[in-house]
């Protein structure tokens, strides 16, 4: 329940920094992509090596959150 609740406010942060335009939206766009990939092999990697669901959600936690302090202080 927490990652849906957290990733929707980074959602709301990366729509409103793309919003905006210019070298800032470009910049998330590019961070976005490669983010997304990356988070999906950590995922299958960690279930596939035997560790829990609730590990992958931890980690993705991590990760929206880590996006969350980086999107408000810039």
């Amino acid at each position: 329940m927490m990652l849906a609740i957290e990733s929707n406010g980074v959602i709301a942060l990366r729509l409103t920094t793309m919003a905006f335009g210019g070298s800032a939206a470009r910049h998330e766009v590019l961070l976005m992509v490669p983010e997304k990939v990356a988070a999906s092999i950590e995922a299958a990697t960690t279930l596939l090596t035997g560790g829990s669901a609730r590990s992958v959600v931890d980690r993705y936690r991590e990760h929206v959150q880590a996006n969350s302090a980086r999107l408000l202080a810039g």
